[in-house]
């Protein structure tokens, strides 16, 4: 059996226990996780039976990649009756007939999926009752399989070699952006995709957050704790034009996506020396790392992890710098990743699922400070059966050049 068939009956059962009847899977991310290909259409899934992919483009390329059955998709007119042939059950949505002793049930990913296409479908089953089956994918994919985690393995050792391959380049006066286009470069050449996904409606991510100095505590739109000056408005984010200056923190949070799986890490650099100041707050953002390693197992909460970070900064005194400044600071230390960037479970309150085997999580304590820059470490971790494996494997510590 396919992994891909094991995620189709894993989530039917979680459907069955919920009472589903069926389920649309529409985002091409989640497409692709259960099915192995990743073309335009929709996947319906049943609650007992095999799932169709219906196809709009290209049907010839998902016929030879994907692990279920392909159907081209053709008008959604017709798409109940064309189910109905393969599930009579699904015949009590259909106009004129006698209605069920209960509606049937289907799901889909209402956190992704657009309020027209859902009326669309709405439109196909008259009389069903839609609901939102997004965490129940989400979910899911909080655990990684072993090839899962084999790519992001993969990820986290491109991502070290082309760091390592561009910081004999780093030089006093170098534009921002000039150094994340040689990191992309070092990336690309190593096999990454080019695109770092992102699951959260409006967002975008590129490859990296690479700043130094005032230019990288600029606050933007990105959910995160550094969002860089950026090259215009209409993306306002990362690199910049401004110069790489002597003693300026230089944030370099950079992501990899390798056979459609991230890593995401961030390392500090200075060319010369650190202020006092800043080179504590990083100090500290090192001791909180160390602080939720010692508590990365099986079992422990994931809010906890939130909350001991939090205190532990505001013993420091550093609280109003912690993941942002002001009324711009972001409320988490981490997230999980995967496909996406922005996976369950996040670190952070209201989060409560317990750590488990298989998870892959992103650990970053970072603090901003206005006007002078952005200080900090992150590296990606797989939760194990007696604690973690730390993924990210580049070197730690401020980086002297």
């Amino acid at each position: 059996m396919t992994i891909f068939k094991q995620r189709q009956q894993a989530l039917q059962q979680e459907m069955g226990k919920r009472g589903i009847d069926g389920f649309f899977i529409t985002q091409n991310v989640d497409i692709y996780y259960y099915t192995g290909s990743m073309q335009n259409g929709y996947v319906f899934l049943p609650a007992s039976g095999e799932a169709i992919y219906f196809v709009r483009r290209s049907v010839a390329r998902a016929e030879s990649e994907a692990a279920t059955t392909v159907e081209p998709l053709g008008s959604l007119k017709t798409l109940r009756e064309r189910l109905a042939q393969r599930f009579p059950e699904l015949r009590s949505s259909a106009p004129g007939q006698m209605p069920a002793a209960a509606p049937l049930r289907l799901a889909a990913e209402f956190d992704v999926l657009p309020v027209q296409q859902l009326r669309r479908l709405e439109t196909a089953f008259p009389g069903a009752v839609w609901e939102d089956g997004s965490l129940l994918v989400r979910e899911q994919r909080m655990l990684k399989s072993p090839d899962e985690i084999a790519a992001i393995r993969r990820a986290a050792t491109v991502v070290d070699a082309a760091f390592e391959a561009v910081i004999p380049s780093i030089r006093e006066g170098m534009a921002e952006f000039e150094l994340i286009a040689l990191i992309e470069h070092q990336l690309r050449l190593r096999g990454h995709l080019g695109l770092m996904r992102m699951r959260a409606y409006n967002s975008e991510l590129i490859t990296g957050m690479v700043a130094a100095g005032a230019s990288a505590a600029v606050p933007t739109y990105f959910d995160g704790p550094a969002g860089g000056q950026g090259l215009h408005p209409s993306s306002p984010q990362g690199s910049s034009r401004a110069a790489i200056r002597r003693g300026d923190p230089l944030l370099v949070d950079l992501g990899c996506c390798i056979d459609g799986y991230l890593i995401d890490q961030t390392r500090t650099l200075v060319i010369g020396e650190l202020d006092p100041e800043l080179q504590r707050a990083y100090d500290t953002a090192e001791q909180v790392l160390r602080a939720t390693e010692a508590k990365l197992k099986p079992g422990t909460i994931s809010e906890h992890l939130y909350y001991d970070a939090l205190r532990q900064v505001e013993a420091a005194g550093l609280s109003p710098y912690f993941m942002g400044w002001g009324d711009d600071q972001v409320r988490f230390l981490g997230h999980g990743i995967g496909l996406e960037i922005d996976d369950l479970p996040v670190l952070a309150a209201g989060f409560t699922y317990p750590l488990a085997p298989g998870m892959v999580i992103a650990v970053e304590p970072k603090f901003t400070f206005p006007g002078r820059g952005v200080v900090g470490i992150e590296n990606s971790y797989l939760i194990t059966e007696d604690g973690f494996e730390k993924l990210s494997i580049t070197r730690e510590g401020i980086i002297t050049l």
